[in-house]
């Protein structure tokens, strides 16, 4: 299987997303709707919410399907 990954920024931090390993657990968007909503494309907004939160709510992916880099660190 192809491996896929997508990327959101907005623009202190990028979130990853990983689908192959996605379990759709719904942990991210019923933490943080206002990032995180399914139903519409893009699904994922980081600008809708500060740096803090999503990296916060990010951690909280119980698959690994999400991770983040902040982006001053250049994408380590």
């Amino acid at each position: 299987m192809k491996e896929i990954t997508k990327k959101y920024s907005n623009g202190e931090v990028t979130i990853v997303w990983k689908p192959n390993e996605c379990i759709h657990s719904a942990v991210c968007f019923k933490g943080l709707g206002e990032v995180f909503h399914p139903q519409e494309l893009p699904w994922i907004t980081p600008e809708k919410s500060t740096t803090d939160k999503i990296v916060e709510q990010v951690r909280k992916c119980p698959s690994g399907a999400l991770s983040y880099f902040m982006n001053s660190d250049g994408g380590k």
